[in-house]
């Protein structure tokens, strides 16, 4: 009965990630206490760059290339709640279009297809 009521608990909290690959979408900082986790995008093949507590929760999280800083203090439990705070503020580069009005060529700095293939033209 207790585990299959820890496990009813734990599909009540599941949380959704903004990942780009294998690793985040851009820089983010998680603060919880005195805890700071400061998350950077790595490129493919750089692995889990992180401590104890925080490369356990981007191991789970399936996040294969990220480079860390714990900041603050060092106590485990603040640490990985920092870090949930963290990836819990990841945004996704559509939304962020939609929450700024304008499209996602122009968040992401990209020309887009047609603009780029006339201009590769001249």
């Amino acid at each position: 009965m207790a585990i299959k009521k820890g496990i009813e608990q734990a599909k009540k909290n599941l949380i959704k990630l903004n990942v780009k690959g294998s690793t985040i979408p851009h820089q983010v900082l998680g603060r919880y206490g005195s805890a700071q986790v400061l998350l950077k995008p790595a490129s493919e093949g750089t692995g889990v760059i992180a401590g104890g507590p925080v490369r356990k929760v981007m191991q789970v999280a399936g996040i294969h290339n990220v480079l860390t800083k714990s900041i603050g203090t060092s106590n485990p439990h603040n640490v990985v709640k920092a870090t949930f705070a963290a990836l819990l503020g990841l945004k996704d580069i559509a939304h962020v279009a939609e929450t700024r009005s304008k499209t996602v060529e122009e968040i992401s700095g990209k020309p887009p297809k047609e603009k780029a293939a006339t201009s590769e033209g001249v």
